[in-house]
């Protein structure tokens, strides 16, 4: 079956059954393929077809799905823009991919088509005679820390090859039900929290802004069965005072991806909800996961998990010989491997090369296979000539108990090329000094791996997608 029929499919089977609901709008089955029929007759009119792009300039919400679905039972493909994005940003993003129709709030700037419109009667928009799995289906844009964002093009065969790993990985069926709490725009929360569930029979229920506060009593009132999240929110729902509590004796598992969590973190999570959590590792250009702590066990924190069914995941040189057990750059083969980078020949032959997609992360096997994330190769900090990952630094820094975030980066010196700079956030409520924070990495990692300075701030930086924001940090070093 075609990803773009799935709401017809899940219609003829179980016309009332519950499919996707936000904060104002709960679908059945039906509806949601009567919204689909409908938002694609709606860009027929506009003159979408097989081939085109449609932007969608929008927060989380059931319309963005049924947007997504709408374009693909035309043959065309989405590109998702973080409605934050300031406008020469965003409008970076739409020229570039090419998209025909930009989807958004009426009257708001670089909108073509107001979301609304997507709301008409549910004729037979159906072109199912250009549905294709080599039709493109996604074009997801990198954060851009390292230049311009970059278009990962993902094709229908790619969507269909992750669902099926993420549905086998944690075990989807039936009775789940996703609460999606990440960026629609980013290629976790449609995979793993719309996609997946929706393909498995079950059902997506997309959150508001996510809120540390009253995120609790939503999953209480929400009863999800697992929701999908990055370490800083797991970090901040840590934070709560202990009197605040709810009912989450719906969920079975919750997972981690788009940063490394920290060992400590996990520990600390599970200890104080009950909930296991699963951290997996993946990025856009092998649309979303290649790796995962299997939930049935045994998980290995620390590690990121196995490669999951249908992928290989190896080490290989800079010189590209695959290595044994690493350490060395983390590199990806399968169906799930994008097919490149829009309009980038260059950057996509420097990123899949002889069919192996490079990461541009540092990992090693342990002896269980599990993969072990060292650090990113561009974080690496060459301090006198050794090289020094900053996620060692972390984790060590992570071990104290005063230790919500942490962050290192390297900081231009005159004599030694690079030094190690820590900025740390504490838990709410404590107190630590940098000498203490030294005093205690003093144990643990040597001489010429200890910061030479540590930043204590109240909150550390998050780019959009809510992983720590390296790069703000380095530019503020330089610019101190």
């Amino acid at each position: 079956m075609h990803i773009a029929v799935l709401p017809d499919e899940r219609a003829r089977r179980d016309p009332a059954g519950a499919c996707l609901a936000d904060d104002t709008a709960a679908l059945t089955n039906s509806e949601f393929a009567r919204k689909t029929l409908a938002a694609a007759a709606a860009l027929r009119d506009r003159g979408i077809r097989a081939g085109d792009v449609v932007a969608t300039l929008l927060p989380n919400r059931v319309e963005l799905v049924v947007a997504l679905f709408a374009a693909w039972r035309l043959g065309a493909a989405v590109t998702p823009v973080n409605p934050a994005l300031t406008e020469p940003e965003a409008r970076f993003q739409i020229e570039d991919s090419g998209a025909r129709v930009v989807l958004g709030p009426a009257g708001a700037d670089l909108v073509t088509m107001p979301v609304d419109e997507l709301d008409g009667d549910a004729t037979d928009a159906g072109l199912e005679g250009t549905l294709t799995e080599d039709a493109l289906a996604l074009l997801i844009y990198t954060s851009g820390t390292t230049g311009r964002p970059k278009g990962v093009l993902l094709d229908h065969a790619n969507l269909a090859a992750m669902t099926g790993m993420i549905i086998a990985g944690i075990g989807l069926g039936p009775d789940d039900h996703s609460l999606l709490i990440l960026p629609l725009f980013h290629v976790n929360g449609i995979v793993v929290s719309v996609l997946s569930p929706l393909l498995a029979g079950g059902r997506a229920t997309i959150a508001g802004r996510f809120r540390a506060e009253t995120f609790l009593t939503t999953v209480e009132r929400v009863r999800p069965t697992y929701f999908s999240a990055v370490p800083a929110i797991y970090a901040r729902l840590c934070t709560l005072p202990a009197d605040q509590t709810a009912d989450l004796g719906s969920l079975r598992l919750v997972i981690c991806g788009a940063a490394p969590m920290p060992a400590e973190l996990i520990s600390r999570f599970e200890q104080r909800f009950g909930v296991p959590l699963v951290e997996g590792y993946g990025l856009s250009e092998g649309t979303c996961a290649s790796t995962l702590n299997p939930p049935a066990g045994p998980r290995k924190p620390g590690t990121v998990g196995l490669p999951l069914p249908g992928q290989r995941v190896a080490l290989m040189t800079s010189g590209g010989a695959l290595l044994g057990d690493g350490p060395g750059e983390v590199v990806i083969q399968g169906p799930n491997v994008m097919r490149g980078y829009l309009n980038q020949p260059e950057a996509t032959a420097a990123t899949i090369v002889d069919g192996w997609l490079r990461t541009g992360d540092v990992g090693r096997f342990d002896a269980d296979g599990y993969l072990v994330l060292v650090d990113r190769i561009k974080d690496m900090i060459i301090r006198g000539g050794e090289n020094l990952y900053p996620k060692e630094i972390e984790n060590a820094l992570y071990a104290h108990p005063a230790v919500l975030e942490a962050a290192v980066v390297g900081m231009p010196d005159p004599v030694l090329g690079e030094v190690p700079v820590a900025t740390v956030a504490a838990h709410p409520g404590t107190r630590v000094t940098a000498e203490e924070l030294l005093d205690h990495c003093r144990g643990r990692l040597a001489k010429i791996k200890l910061p030479t300075r540590i930043d204590i701030v109240a909150v550390l930086p998050k780019n959009a997608v809510g992983k720590i924001d390296k790069p703000f940090l380095r530019r503020q070093l330089i610019s101190s």
